[in-house]
């Protein structure tokens, strides 16, 4: 895309900002926001934030399971579940509190949003697959494997709404993005 992700501009702030700021405003106790290429310059909007844990990835050439095991790595004994978002992938404050309560009242190992019969994100994982998620490898395809695993004792949250699909990957999909958030 020619610039970093998480300094993307996004509603009068960057991405990582509204990232950090959306979880908390939707319930989520405490926010580990992984870095990699260019940390000092991604971790520099967030890092005066006392509510983030800053973890690093030395390893992000390699793939998104070296940066989710090097989140998981900072996330606190006691966390009762794991929520995964990626920093390209915004999520209203409504949408995350709908899948943390819907996370909240399952009995299920995994939650997941879903839009027209598809999969979206964040995923929020029971800490009682910690072990599992530390165990994740690019090769094996990451999450997907324990999201495999766990078909059965998946909550899947229909939240009517295709911004759970939205990954920002290029100019154009930021653009469509925009246009979704603004209604």
């Amino acid at each position: 895309m020619g610039r970093l992700k998480a300094l993307v501009p996004w509603q009068g702030k960057t991405l990582i900002e509204y990232q950090v700021e959306s979880l908390f405003d939707s319930g989520v106790s405490e926010v580990v926001v992984v870095v990699g290429h260019l940390a000092d310059q991604v971790a520099a909007p967030v890092i005066s934030n006392s509510g983030v844990i800053i973890a690093t990835n030395p390893e992000y050439r390699r793939g998104k399971a070296g940066s989710v095991k090097a989140g998981l790595a900072r996330v606190a004994p006691s966390a009762s579940g794991i929520l995964v978002l990626a920093v390209d992938q915004p999520r209203p404050v409504s949408v995350l509190e709908s899948i943390i309560n819907s996370y909240l009242a399952s009995k299920s190992v995994i939650t997941c949003p879903v839009y027209n019969g598809h999969r979206g994100h964040p995923m929020i994982f029971s800490s009682l697959l910690r072990s599992e998620l530390e165990a994740i490898t690019e090769e094996g395809e990451g999450l997907r494997q324990v999201v495999d695993r766990y078909k059965s004792d998946t909550n899947k949250l229909d939240v009517g709404d295709p911004v759970v699909r939205l990954d920002l990957n290029s100019p154009d999909d930021i653009k469509l993005a925009k246009l979704i958030f603004s209604g």
